[in-house]
């Protein structure tokens, strides 16, 4: 009977390249097979050593490529054939990423798996936006929230109740095209309409773009930039401080960008494996 290989859940980071953990870079070059995302820029693939099954599961608002039953059945099909499994996944797996369903399938057929953390982009996008998350003068605590239902209607709704006021800093994933529902329902429930709000756009990437306004105009704001996702969204006080540490945008426009594509991923040549 042939030994089960096994399955580690990584994360590439928030887009640029360079973000990945010296330990997922390692398993990349380890890999057999590397079962990866629509958000996972493209330059990892060059840590696949020859020969490396490559398969994309794609997974966007709109649609979804692969089924995550189907991811599921890929990653432990792979093991079962004795296989080294890179399960790459945008930012952090651990955050809205689906770890804990792929890890339990895992686990559910015998599968050896090891999860690999990567850097979250609702932590680094604004980072790269010159937001830090925490301050001692205007924030001590975050909530990390998605901003839209499951598809299947299933799982609990988001407190917007609870989180409006008792939080400093709101990080809201996948929320743009929910934020008019957002906005009303944090002013429902007492959050002051001139607090500041910024979305970060492709963060980390040469294309980063960030929106700032207030809760009382930020809806406005999105319609009239006709700002799209992907985006992360940050609510609070410490968005103020943009004005002073932008960073990453003044060093693009100094003239410091690196070629791109379309989707305003870095520009890439064919991966061959």
């Amino acid at each position: 009977m042939q030994e089960a290989g096994k399955v580690y859940l990584v994360g590439a980071g928030p887009g640029d390249p360079e973000l990945i953990t010296v330990k997922g870079a390692k398993l990349l070059q380890l890999a057999d097979v590397i079962v990866y995302d629509r958000l996972v820029n493209m330059e990892l693939l060059r840590y696949a050593k020859p020969g490396t099954e490559l398969i994309f599961c794609g997974k966007s608002p709109e649609r979804h490529t692969m089924p995550q039953e189907e991811i599921n059945r890929v990653l432990v099909f792979h093991a079962q054939q004795g296989k080294t499994v890179v399960r790459l996944k945008g930012g952090d797996p651990s955050i809205f990423g689906r770890v804990g369903e792929e890890a339990a399938y895992c686990a559910k057929h015998g599968i050896s798996f090891e999860i690999v953390p990567g850097i979250t982009s609702g932590v680094a996008a604004p980072a790269y936006a010159g937001i830090p998350l925490t301050h001692r003068d205007l924030s001590s605590s975050v909530a990390i929230v998605t901003g839209h239902k499951r598809v299947d209607g299933e799982g609990d709704p988001v407190r917007w109740d609870q989180l409006a006021t008792s939080v400093q800093t709101l990080v809201i994933y996948m929320g743009v095209g929910n934020l008019p529902f957002i906005r009303e329902q944090l002013l429902a429930h007492g959050r002051p309409s001139d607090t500041p709000v910024a979305l970060v756009r492709w963060g980390t990437l040469a294309k980063q773009e960030t929106l700032v306004g207030t809760l009382d105009n930020i809806v406005e704001q999105v319609q009239k930039a006709k700002f799209k996702s992907p985006a992360i969204i940050v609510v609070g006080e410490v968005v103020r401080l943009r004005e002073q540490l932008a960073w990453f945008e003044s060093k693009q426009t100094a003239g410091e960008r690196t070629e791109q594509t379309e989707d305003g991923l870095p520009a890439l040549k064919t991966v061959v494996v």
